[in-house]
């Protein structure tokens, strides 16, 4: 038999938040495969990122659809269940898009390529097992032997893994599903081998697994060369077209969402000052060179003094996005950190720290690196709580709070035939627009709505943001906390499921925090610890700038920043905000005489590494 004819086994494996070669536990057993080819996979789900973006533009016609018609995505848009928000914004979208073409190239710089499909994850992997069924290569099938995919954690990412499990059955393909590893503590080394026994407070967990700078296993080294590509792969096919540029790839992620109305009201760009904290592009460069610069720079020893920043680029590490998708490992975070600390390399020699071991700085890194990973556990233990009104409580937090929901989900939207309509439900419901009011900044506390207009314009807000936002909307306004939740799922460039629905769960009461409803933030104090010059409120509450420039300071001028309902009649009409509803309808007024209060210690629970 020729070279032409041997059979073929092929490896599918079906990336989704692994976006990496090195430290990949699927990439790194390919040395000596027992494959002859191998097919990397990467489908944009259609449940959680909306994919109409990629249907055919009515010229592209096809023998199912007539010239001129113009095709629809056979999927529901893929909207929030409880505000119906779009699942995936547009700031994650681009760094999706940046993130999975990096490692397309990357792929074809070890002698192979990264497939990219949209729709829903079993459709499509029946689509590929069906292509090959079907052709013969002359005498001698395409055969798929093994389908590959890494575990996660979420309902719906289990639900994927059954669908592909049940396909591989249905097809008879071997099918494995290995464990991920992107985290700082592997899952061989838990003390806990059923998520059941994961203690419900952080710290019990925590004294379980240190010391942490002997946690982390080694990492795993990038692979020189992988299986070449099958001679053939099924098409993708109709109505969706897959772009062949990362610009192409961005329209179509950016197209449906850009033709409809992300937010009412939505907040506009301020001028200057005002910037992005967040400027990394997509992929495992730029996460390697932020590490880095981090630790050339020495930032890693600061860490624990510059967390709590809330204005501009250096206060955190900003590589929670890049944890979240898989571009980078936590351990190979660690690693930078170890070399660092033991003076391995000369990364950083001229920096604070450098050889002198673990520091304040990195210890507190590490720390929340494991906070990641204890969220995570907590979505294994508690599954489809993570997104219950009742949270990891259950039932025992149901009487507790009464929580005010909205009546129906909103839907800023557009017809998919470029018809504009607006079916948002009761806009005249008290908490409908209390909700409105939030989302897009205009609350009337300064703190609050400073992130809330840096997150819709940036995908991006600072941890200590987080924390007090959530407080707010959750314990301040006693609205469902989920909204919160969704939105940050919508906007946030850095979600991350276990992360965000968790750490939500944990400010609003109902998750693992065993102070539950009695912590609560106050923004005022923590305005004065943590923004003491107003000068985060004010690059993004623009029009209150000219209380801390000068020309309108007085006694009061800080906290009527904090809180401009406290603005006089005169100042009012002089800023041009008299008649603004979050000027003159507070929906909180929140007190504060200068006495400590719950919100000013610091706690993790949003960083995700940052």
């Amino acid at each position: 038999m020729s070279a032409q004819q041997q059979p073929q086994r092929i490896l599918l494996y079906l990336l989704r938040r692994d976006l990496r070669l090195a430290d990949n536990p699927i990439f790194a057993s390919l040395k000596s495969p027992p494959f002859t080819h191998l097919l990397p996979v990467y489908i944009f789900p259609a449940d959680q990122i909306e994919v109409s973006g990629f249907v055919a533009s009515p010229s592209a016609s096809s023998s199912t659809t007539p010239a001129g018609t113009a095709a629809r995505s056979p999927y529901p848009e893929a909207r929030s269940r409880v505000a119906g928000f779009w699942r995936c914004g547009i700031h994650r979208a681009k760094f999706l898009a940046q993130s999975v073409w990096e490692l397309k190239q990357h792929l074809r710089t070890v002698n192979s390529d990264l497939d990219l499909r949209v729709g829903d994850i079993g459709d499509a992997l029946r689509i590929i097992l069906s292509g090959y069924q079907s052709d013969t290569n002359g005498s001698v099938a395409n055969h798929i032997a093994r389908v590959w995919m890494t575990a996660e954690e979420g309902t719906e990412e289990r639900r994927q893994e059954h669908d592909v499990r049940r396909l591989c059955e249905e097809f008879k393909v071997g099918f494995k599903l290995w464990a991920d590893e992107k985290y700082l503590i592997d899952d061989r080394d838990l003390p806990i081998k059923d998520a059941r026994a994961l203690p419900d407070v952080f710290t019990t967990f925590r004294k379980t697994v240190e010391p942490l700078r002997e946690a982390a296993r080694p990492v795993l080294p990038a692979p020189n060369a992988l299986p070449p590509l099958p001679p053939f792969i099924p098409p993708h096919p109709a109505p969706f077209v897959i772009p062949t540029t990362l610009d192409g790839l961005i329209d179509a992620l950016h197209k449906p969402l850009l033709a409809s109305v992300l937010l009412p009201g939505a907040p506009t760009w301020p001028p200057a000052p005002a910037k992005s904290a967040y400027d990394l592009a997509g992929g495992a460069v730029a996460a390697h060179a932020r590490i880095a610069q981090l630790v050339k720079s020495g930032a890693v020893s600061a860490y624990k003094e510059t967390r709590n920043g809330m204005l501009g680029q250096d206060y955190s590490t900003k590589l929670s996005a890049h944890l979240a998708l898989g571009c980078i490992t936590a351990r190979q975070i660690d690693a930078y950190l170890r070399d660092f600390e033991d003076a391995r390399t000369p990364l950083g020699a001229n920096a604070d720290g450098y050889g002198k071991g673990e520091n304040s700085g990195t210890s507190t890194l590490r720390f929340e690196l494991l906070w990641r990973d204890y969220m995570r556990l907590c979505a294994r233990k508690f599954n489809a709580r993570l997104f219950d009104v009742h949270g990891f409580r259950g039932e025992r937090g149901q009487h507790s709070v009464a929580w005010k929901y909205l009546s129906h989900p909103f839907r800023w939207s557009a017809e998919r035939d470029g018809l504009s309509r607006d079916t948002s439900g009761d806009t005249n419901g008290e908490t409908t627009q209390a909700v409105l009011r939030f989302l897009s900044g205009r609350t009337g506390n300064g703190l609050v709505d400073a992130s809330q207009r840096e997150l819709f314009l940036t995908g991006y807000t600072s941890n200590r943001a987080r924390q007090n936002v959530a407080s707010f909307l959750a314990k301040r306004l006693g609205i469902d906390w989920r909204i919160g939740a969704e939105w940050y799922e919508s906007c946030l460039v850095d979600h991350d499921i276990s992360s965000n629905w968790g750490n939500w769960q944990y400010v609003a009461g109902v998750g693992n925090d065993p102070r539950g409803q009695s912590r609560a933030f106050n923004q005022v104090k923590q305005s004065f610890d943590y923004d003491p010059r107003a000068e985060y409120i004010t690059a993004w509450l623009s029009e209150l700038r000219p209380l801390v420039e000068g020309s309108l300071a007085g006694s009061d001028t800080i906290l009527n920043v904090y809180q401009a309902w406290r603005l006089s009649a005169e100042d009012k009409a002089r800023l041009g905000v008299a008649g603004e509803d979050w000027v003159e309808q507070p929906l909180a007024k929140i007190e504060w005489r200068g006495a400590s209060t719950s919100g000013s210690r610091s706690f993790p629970q949003f960083r995700k590494g940052r």
